[in-house]
């Protein structure tokens, strides 16, 4: 074979070459470059302080996908009402939702088991033993068998551990249950609500965003949301200075964004994988943020609100103090 030839053979096996990794350039170039969008909607507004960390997420997930999957943070009622949430990411209104899951207890009580078991599942539990429970137990399975028996077209990730809650903001000390039944008091929606009314504490379910306007109208006297930073966030201190912590209606509390099922199949085994890995980075994030967040806004409540800082003891009286900094 002539040098020429093996030249020419060499040249052209080049060409072939290059053209191949420019295809190849080009087809990974696409690829990224088509965004999937998911929007969403929470059960809370804008300004609420589990959003935070909910783009946190959010920005895990871009960034690991290379900017292939986004998701947009939706405050509540920007497609549909709160209690339509779940329903609307079903059908496909909206391609995702992030909730607590003991709000669609109404459609199976085993979402309580998920959200907000009561009293620590009755047992005891607290976070971070839900946590291992969750993710090495079996519970991350029935979570999954859940929404099937549901019948709803959704995949779930838990995202945000922040329990435990206080009890709740009132007008004057709660010295016994008699006190404590003579106020409309704001619940979360489904069984932790209606636990509350059998005891005979007038519940009243609203939503986050509902519950200031309410007490400062008189709709009700009393609430609970969660623990220091999301209640001061909403300004519950404007109107209470009564702050009872570690209540037992929700000693665990979890919660968690639902993508429509249809979507999520059409995704990259990445960007799947993605989620995956961002959620159960969450977890550990969320409970980290929320306990040192807590911490610096009860001192400032305690502080700079006059906040009568409650904690309940173990017989069952209460204790209160101006200076008291811990959760």
């Amino acid at each position: 074979m002539s040098v020429f030839s093996k030249l020419t053979k060499a040249v052209v096996a080049t060409a072939i070459g290059v053209t191949l990794l420019s295809s190849a350039s080009v087809a990974l170039a696409a690829s990224h470059s088509k965004v999937t969008t998911i929007r969403v909607q929470s059960v809370i507004s804008a300004k609420a302080d589990e959003v935070v960390m909910l783009k946190d997420f959010a920005k895990d997930v871009f960034d690991l996908t290379g900017g292939s999957l986004k998701i947009e943070v939706l405050p509540a009622g920007a497609v549909v009402g709160v209690k339509e949430t779940l329903d609307a990411v079903d059908k496909g209104l909206v391609e995702g939702g992030f909730a607590w899951t003991h709000y669609w207890s109404g459609k199976h009580p085993a979402a309580m088991l998920f959200g907000s078991p009561v009293a620590g599942a009755g047992v005891g539990i607290d976070n971070i033993a839900f946590l291992s429970w969750f993710q090495y137990g079996g519970g991350k399975e029935l979570y999954d068998q859940l929404w099937d028996e549901m019948g709803m077209n959704v995949k779930g990730f838990m995202l945000q551990p922040v329990g435990p809650e206080a009890l709740g903001w009132f007008k004057e000390p709660i010295n016994s249950m008699d006190d404590f039944r003579k106020y409309r008091f704001r619940t979360p929606p489904g069984i932790p609500g209606q636990t509350y009314k059998d005891i005979g504490v007038a519940s009243v379910a609203m939503g986050g965003g509902d519950i200031l306007p309410a007490l400062e109208k008189g709709t009700i006297d009393a609430a609970e949301w969660c623990c220091p930073k999301p209640d001061s966030v909403f300004g519950f201190q404007k109107v209470l200075k009564h702050y009872y912590l570690q209540g037992l209606h929700q000693v665990v509390v979890n919660a968690d964004m639902y993508i429509n099922g249809d979507v999520y199949k059409k995704l990259s085994d990445h960007e799947k994988k993605s989620l995956e890995v961002a959620a159960n980075a969450s977890l550990m994030k969320a409970m980290s943020y929320r306990i040192y967040e807590n911490g610096k806004a009860l001192k400032s409540l305690v502080e700079n609100d006059g906040l009568a800082s409650i904690d309940l003891l173990e017989d069952g009286a209460s204790h209160s103090s101006q200076t008291k900094t811990g959760t």
